[in-house]
């Protein structure tokens, strides 16, 4: 019972011109906001705010009710033209979408706050179906496409980590590695660590090593003439990584960590797992990766 006192007390506030900004634009941006305008001596307002508060309680915590007295808020209810009470406004990302004069019926109230709790579960369902889409459009080979799709999500949702770790990997793709560098900056603080990142942050680490190491075929010549130089072979492993040729790169690794898996403090390993999580966890390569070390291991 303590519980739902305090979700009716969350979700129904008493409003004014000073936190405005805070309890309902801002607010909008995370659930939706209704505003009733309202008078103490206005009879109307006394039968229409319980009912509506009854409503926005029933929702579940899907809308949000801020209660402003329009004579103790005058500014403010100039500003929102309020022509008479009882009015109400509704509040999705920061703007006003909908809203009514007058009282309303039971039914009313309840059809006025469900269509307004779908709109956030529409807005919702639309940036999931993005990215899904643009997630298909990563599969398909089609980057430059994916990443319109995933900075058009940003542009809704700008720490969106799904879109973030998206956008980053497209740009990686074709080649844009300092524009999928700069992404970094839109992580949110302690999220850096979040599994939605992880293949992308990964494969950013591999593209970012590969940047200074010069030539393949230098790299391939010297592992010809010396096959236990183990630098020259983790440095190729990060040139074919970072072109695509994934399996190849695991390969080198593997091999390395099988000739010496002391090497440079387990250099080998460590740089395996690295380019594993770059390619997801559900990758034939990856799968196909982490069998191979394992066979290695407890050979």
């Amino acid at each position: 019972m303590e519980l739902g006192k305090n979700l009716g007390a969350e979700m129904i506030i008493d409003g004014s011109e000073l936190t405005f900004m805070e309890d309902v634009i801002e607010a909008s941006k995370t659930v939706p906001v209704i505003v009733d305008l309202w008078a103490t001596w206005c009879g109307p307002c006394r039968t229409l705010g319980p009912a509506l508060e009854a409503e926005v309680k029933a929702a579940g915590g899907k809308v949000k009710m801020v209660k402003i007295d329009v004579d103790k808020n005058q500014q403010l209810a100039s500003e929102l033209r309020v022509q008479s009470i009882p009015t109400v406004y509704a509040f999705v990302d920061g703007k006003a979408v909908d809203g009514f004069m007058g009282a309303k019926q039971g039914s009313e109230l309840k059809e006025f706050v469900q269509r307004l709790a779908a709109m956030k579960g529409e807005e919702e369902d639309g940036l999931a179906e993005a990215i899904t889409l643009a997630n298909q459009m990563l599969e398909d080979g089609e980057f430059a496409d994916a990443a319109q799709t995933f900075a058009a999500v940003l542009g809704e949702e700008e720490s969106n980590l799904e879109a973030i770790a998206g956008l980053m990997i497209a740009y990686l793709e074709m080649g844009e590695v300092e524009q999928a560098d700069g992404l970094k900056a839109m992580i949110p603080d302690g999220q850096a660590g979040d599994p939605a990142l992880a293949a992308a942050l990964a494969k950013l680490e591999v593209a970012l090593a590969a940047q200074n190491l010069g030539d393949d075929a230098v790299l391939v010549a010297a592992l010809e003439a010396n096959p236990d130089d183990h630098q020259a072979r983790l440095d190729l492993a990060t040139i074919l990584a970072a072109s695509g040729r994934a399996e190849e790169a695991v390969d080198h690794l593997l091999e390395s960590f099988r000739r010496d898996r002391e090497w440079n403090e387990g250099a080998a390993k460590q740089q395996l797992f690295t380019l594993l999580d770059s390619l997801g966890p559900k990758s034939p390569v990856a799968l196909k990766g982490r069998r191979k070390l394992s066979s290695i291991l407890f050979a």
